[in-house]
């Protein structure tokens, strides 16, 4: 049974292989989290490959993200990804792939390739072969590469770009942004018909310590009813992934540093969890960040004097240097 599954599998593979064409994509990675990103969109589904776009994402935490684009073929794929472990730069991987095409038909792949060097600085690079149909192009920076082919023109890789650089917050966001960038009907030409960019859309985000089959972010639409668009399903599972972890990072946070009473009268008591590897202190703000008392903390708890202030709202932050770890507010009643 499990080499008929095989063997089914590796038939639809093939025939993907022979008819993937279509797709618009972005890799990206951030040299202050070492996080590595990997977005795009087709108008490829789950009738024709299992989980749509998604298979042309490869991301290896800690280290870089590959796309393989327009006739899609997984050795090509497997091989860039080995070169990638052998550590090879993205150009070099792509020079790599170009002299060694599966098929030996190099110009019509397209490839995004991104990494971290051995000193953690970004490297991309990317390819779009001759024969790729058109539209069909490219763009680099020093942390991302963004590609597309068969799109309605060079405007949509030309929004993706805009919104991933003038978008704040982090690498999801910023990824999720660029997707947003060609939510356009007809996209990816292909998908006019439909009223919509694509057919499929994915997001995945890897923070360092990540294993591969175990993503801190991993989203993915296979697929949607007719007239329906990707991204913005996309987005909806983004938004709730974002509620979702704000819930779990304040349940941390809540444990990380406790206070109370709240409301206080003379003193607030306080409690951390840290392991402390510099010297942690305490500080009391008003609302206005008026600094009105701050003591060191020697130990996981302590306390801090507000019989001296009016009755009203305040903050009280947990600091380590000039690092906020937690902050918390704290009401001194009458």
């Amino acid at each position: 049974m499990k080499i008929f599954l095989l063997s089914l599998l590796s038939f639809f593979v093939l025939q993907f292989a022979a008819t993937a064409q279509d797709t618009f994509s972005i890799v990206a990675v951030d040299t202050l989290t070492g996080e590595v990103g990997s977005a795009g969109a087709s108008c490829l589904d789950n009738s024709a490959i299992a989980g749509g776009a998604i298979i042309i994402s490869d991301i290896i935490p800690g280290r870089g993200a590959i796309h393989t684009q327009s006739y899609w073929h997984p050795t090509n794929q497997a091989n860039a990804h080995q070169k990638m472990l052998e550590g090879l730069s993205p150009e070099e991987i792509i020079n790599w792939l170009e002299n060694n095409d599966v098929q030996n038909q190099p110009g019509r792949r397209q490839y995004g390739i991104v990494d971290f060097d051995e000193a953690g600085s970004s490297r991309s690079a990317a390819f779009t072969g001759v024969n790729c149909m058109d539209w069909k192009g490219h763009y680099t920076g020093a942390n991302y590469s963004i590609q597309g082919n068969i799109l309605l023109g060079q405007a949509i890789i030309d929004s993706i770009e805009a919104r991933f650089l003038r978008t704040e917050g982090s690498l999801a966001d910023k990824l999720m942004a660029a997707l947003q960038g060609a939510n356009v009907v007809g996209a990816d030409t292909r998908c006019a018909p439909e009223g919509v960019s694509s057919l499929s859309a994915f997001l995945r985000v890897a923070q360092a310590d990540n294993e591969a089959d175990s993503l801190y972010l991993d989203l993915n639409v296979p697929e949607t009813p007719d007239g329906v668009e990707p991204i913005d399903e996309l987005q909806t599972l983004y938004n709730e992934w974002l509620n979702w972890v704000g819930q779990q990072e304040k349940q941390a946070d809540n444990q990380l540093f406790e206070v109370f009473p709240n409301p206080a009268q003379q003193w607030v008591q306080f409690r951390h969890t840290l392991q402390k590897t510099e010297q942690l202190e305490v500080e009391l703000l008003d609302l206005q960040g008026r600094l009105l008392e701050k003591v060191s903390v020697d130990n996981s708890s302590g306390r801090i004097n507000v019989k001296d202030i009016k009755p009203g709202l305040y903050i009280l932050n947990l600091k380590q240097g000039e690092r906020v770890l937690a902050s918390r507010k704290i009401y001194r009643s009458l």
